[in-house]
């Protein structure tokens, strides 16, 4: 046995000694004393504890993707046993980050004097591995950058990475063929060669995609400097064609300093990319042929949308868990009795943190989440508006929807759905659209207005005098209502100029047969002044803050 731990330890010596130079990990693995090494690069790589251990089964266990551990294990049986003398699987192990990342074990077999299976020693290699130069562009590729990031990382502080995307490039390939889209890439690849300095370096990562690793010390603009001469060698190369296509490039520039690299090596280099990828993404969505430099700032705020994305997510596949309805009331000017109540949509993360409509709203609106979490609000306003018909018949609800709701769902029937399975009239129920410039070149949306509007539903222009809504949509829309938004109100009450308006349009809404309700009324001195001007219902913190349903309830039932 010592002999054989001496042999063991041998070959551990020599793997290490040769695993530098190689890009495959090396491992040997003592099936008698339950022993296994493997080169250092690959506990910086896969999920294990050390680059030597024992109870080799219960590693491995939490190493090897759940679905190939049972495969893995009977060859390994059938080895010890001696009915096979090779190994050679293709399998998964699992990165760092969990990830899978499929792997080809080779081993040999040694046996010990008796003739039993004693050692493996062998190979592994990540066959999804992506190959290490390009031939289309003629530039190392995104494996030979990891590799010399991954080597540099301790040593170097100061390096700038500058991702290239070409803008569109997709509907190039398109409309000119894949062939072309390859010259594209090839004279691109050539433009960047020639606009480096000492000391950057060019690789195609993906796709029509580039990097330049600048280790020269060039700060921001010496890297703007650079990108816009890639710019104008690139329109010359469109010209060259005689604008057989036109397309531009945009890049991000990200600074190490930005990134962390007190983790290994590989997490390092996986956070420059994210964060490159991410820099050339802002480059896009500010509108392309330009570049974007970094900023912690931005990159907060979009792991801050990201996240309440994905808590929004988990919200509808949990029964909405986490969305809470508040109603504020709407009371009629002349008395102050309850008229309707505006429905105001909540949320809450698992985390108990309360995110405003400001922030969680867009999210809902550009992710399409906003169709399934209306129909929700939709039929839990009908209900609460239900309950309030109890101890006030005339009572009606009133919801905002937004213009997404309107493009890209059945609105109506949705609406229509609704109120009969809350046995409630269309009467019942006011829509609001807050973002009502959007109304004006959009037949599609005044339809889906109209035919709620004969259905009997009350509509209600929203934000009137904030610059979204106006005079065209009162006669597009023929609403039943229409809103005067606090920041119209607060103008009024403070200026001889804004008070004539406010006096002006109030008469114009009554003499075409329309009702008004003036938002935002905070305290008895601004209520006595509005009220004055003879509108027909009052909204604001002066009557209630938005509240939950209960306490509405309590608040503003008769007797309590």
């Amino acid at each position: 046995m010592e002999n054989g731990n001496q042999t063991f330890e041998m070959f551990c010596d020599i793997a290490s000694a040769f695993a530098p130079c190689m890009n495959d990990y090396l491992y040997v693995y003592n099936m008698k004393a339950d022993m296994y090494y493997i080169s250092e690069e690959a506990v910086n790589r896969f999920l294990l504890p050390a680059g030597l251990f024992h109870n080799v089964r219960a590693v491995l266990q939490n190493l090897v993707h759940p679905e190939d551990f049972s495969m893995l294990m009977d060859d390994i049986d059938l080895i010890k046993t001696g009915k096979k003398d090779y190994h050679n699987l293709e399998y998964r192990w699992l990165g760092k980050d969990g990830s899978p990342i499929w792997i080809n074990c080779k081993g040999r077999i040694l046996k010990d004097d008796d003739g039993r299976p004693f050692l493996m020693l062998g190979c592994i290699n990540e066959i999804g591995n992506k190959q290490k130069a390009d031939n289309i562009s003629g530039l190392l590729g995104e494996s030979a950058l990891h590799d010399q990031v991954v080597r540099l990382f301790p040593n170097v502080s100061d390096a700038m990475f500058l991702r290239i995307g070409i803008d569109d490039f997709k509907v190039l390939n398109e409309r000119h063929g894949i062939e072309y889209g390859n010259y594209v890439l090839r004279e691109i690849a050539k433009c960047i060669q020639q606009c480096m300095g000492p000391m950057q370096y060019a690789y195609r990562i993906i796709s029509d995609e580039f990097m330049v690793l600048d280790l020269s010390g060039a700060g921001f603009a010496e890297m703007n400097r650079l990108y816009h001469r890639l710019r104008v060698c690139v329109d010359g190369v469109v010209e060259k064609e005689q604008y057989k296509a036109i397309y531009t490039i945009s890049a991000g520039l990200v600074d190490l300093k930005d990134v962390d690299t007190s983790a290994s090596g590989y997490n390092s280099y996986n956070e420059a990319m994210k964060l490159s990828e991410f820099a050339l993404t802002q480059a896009k969505l500010r509108g392309k042929n330009q570049m974007y430099y970094f900023r912690p700032d931005d990159y907060s705020a979009f792991l801050r949308k990201r996240y309440i994305r994905s808590c929004l997510r988990k919200s509808l596949s949990n029964n909405f868990s986490g969305f809470h309805l508040h109603f504020q009331p709407i009371v009629q000017a002349d008395g102050g009795q309850l008229y309707a109540a505006e429905t105001l949509l909540r949320f809450e993360t698992p985390m108990g943190e309360q995110i405003s409509p400001v922030e969680f709203v867009p999210i809902l609106e550009e992710s399409g989440m906003i169709i399934p979490v209306g129909k929700w609000i939709i039929a839990n306003s009908l209900q609460m508006c239900r309950t309030c018909r109890e101890f006030c018949p005339d009572f009606m609800i009133s919801i905002n929807f937004s213009y997404i709701q309107l493009l890209k769902s059945n609105v109506y029937d949705d609406v229509i759905r609704a109120l009969s399975e809350a046995d409630m009239p269309p009467s019942c129920l006011i829509v609001e659209l807050t973002e009502s410039g959007h109304l004006e070149n959009s037949p599609a949306i005044q339809s889906i207005w109209q035919k709620l509007r004969n259905a009997g539903v009350n509509i209600a222009l929203d934000d009137f005098g904030t610059g979204y809504s106006n005079l065209i949509n009162i006669g597009n829309l023929r609403p039943n209502i229409v809103k005067i938004d606090r920041s119209f109100t607060v103008k009024a009450l403070n200026n001889t100029y804004e008070h004539e308006l406010l006096i002006h349009i109030i008469h114009m809404v009554h003499s075409i047969g329309l009702n008004l309700i003036v938002e935002g009324i905070e305290n008895y001195d601004e209520l006595t002044r509005v009220v004055a001007l003879n509108p027909d219902y009052i909204q604001g913190y002066y009557y209630s803050r938005p509240c939950p349903r209960e306490e509405f309830i309590d608040k503003f039932r008769p007797g309590n």
